[in-house]
């Protein structure tokens, strides 16, 4: 199975998150592109998806071309700017966030 990624290029689309995730778990992968790290969390998370869409939404963020969202999420959110990192929000909130090598698709299916 293939991550369906939804590109997050736009700050209103954080509104369309918050309310959306009333209804189902959402996922935000911020990813620098520089970061052999980051790229190393994203590989892992795509080999190792195994999530229907039905079950959650799940955005990408290229913070270095959108730093002005990932401010605008780490404001929103509550959460400390990290890179790479993993935010799942429910029902309008951050309930869990997560850096680094702790990126995995195990941490996401605690929130479904």
């Amino acid at each position: 199975m293939v991550a369906p990624w939804q590109q997050l290029t736009s700050i209103n689309q954080i509104d369309r998150i918050i309310d959306d995730s009333n209804n189902k778990t959402i996922a935000i992968f911020k990813h620098s592109t520089r970061c052999g790290v980051s790229s190393h969390a994203m590989h892992k998370l795509e080999d190792s998806w195994q999530f229907d869409e039905k079950q959650l939404d799940f955005y990408y963020l290229d913070l270095l071309t959108y730093r002005n969202i990932s401010n605008e999420i780490a404001d929103r959110f509550r959460v400390i700017h990290q890179s790479p990192q993993l935010i799942i929000i429910k029902n309008g909130k951050a309930v869990y966030n997560i850096s680094h090598q702790g990126v995995s698709n195990e941490i996401i299916e605690k929130f479904i």
